[in-house]
């Protein structure tokens, strides 16, 4: 098949990119610095001509929140547009667990935005629905400090691991699609604000850590609910624990 990954550079797509092309599909990785905008539209004919499947993993290079609602919104609308156009059978994109429950969050909001777009297209298409990243726990706790201090909640997380979430993504691509959601997550809880501890004394972090159930988090107040999945029985668990992708 040929399958384009929208955002082909980045953390996940450049993992989705070595899977696929290893499993030898003819695989193109699409960013801006390629001639490959999905926001503008530019380069997005030629890139998606004779493409089977496109997946979306790009990310807003701004948070604020007209800028990450325009980034998903605008980018989402162009790419089923070019995938009409194009004949392609099946979008993937991905997205994050429970993001219809933190609307105080303008990225929540976005990428709710751009499932309801999806939703509403004519492509056939699988959202992916990931729990927070491995790799972004120590940047949570560096962007939480207020007069400071790192204010963390204690709230329930259960962060996966890149390599985890680029394999199922990798996976929706190749299947058929769901019209639907599917969702991952890693294979342990932790509590936010010990685990994200741990990610900061391994990178020398010596900035107090306050708990704080009020403490806000990308916008918007957690519970014990929020960060993981309603179920584990219906969500795709990674195989990679936190020790085991802290060592690697």
């Amino acid at each position: 098949m040929k399958i384009v990954i929208i955002g082909g550079t980045g953390l996940i797509g450049s993992k989705v990119v070595a899977i696929l092309s290893g499993k030898g599909h003819a695989v193109i990785a699409a960013s801006p610095k390629g001639g490959v905008n999905a926001v503008t539209g530019e380069g997005l004919e030629d890139a998606l001509a004779g493409a089977d499947v496109v997946v979306d993993v790009a990310n807003s290079p701004s948070w604020a929140d007209d800028d990450v609602m325009a980034f998903f919104t605008g980018s989402s609308r162009n790419l089923l547009a070019a995938e009409s156009q194009a004949g392609v059978k099946h979008h993937v994109a991905l997205s994050i667990v429970n993001a219809e429950r933190m609307p105080n969050s303008g990225y929540m909001r976005a990428k709710v935005a751009q499932e309801n777009i999806i939703k509403d297209g004519r492509i056939p298409y699988t959202i992916v629905r990931a729990t927070q990243f491995m790799e972004f726990m120590a940047g949570i706790g560096q962007g939480s400090v207020v007069e400071g201090a790192i204010r963390l909640s204690p709230a329930l997380i259960q962060p996966i691991a890149s390599d985890d979430v680029a394999a199922a993504v990798a996976e929706a691509a190749i299947a058929a699609p769901l019209n639907g959601t599917v969702e991952v997550a890693g294979p342990e809880q932790f509590r936010l604000d010990l685990i994200v501890g741990r990610a900061l004394a391994a990178i020398g972090e010596t900035r107090a850590i306050v708990t704080d159930p009020k403490a806000l988090y990308f916008g918007t107040e957690l519970d014990d609910t929020s960060l993981v999945p309603a179920s584990n029985s219906k969500v795709r668990l990674g195989k990679l624990r936190y020790d085991d992708w802290q060592r690697q």
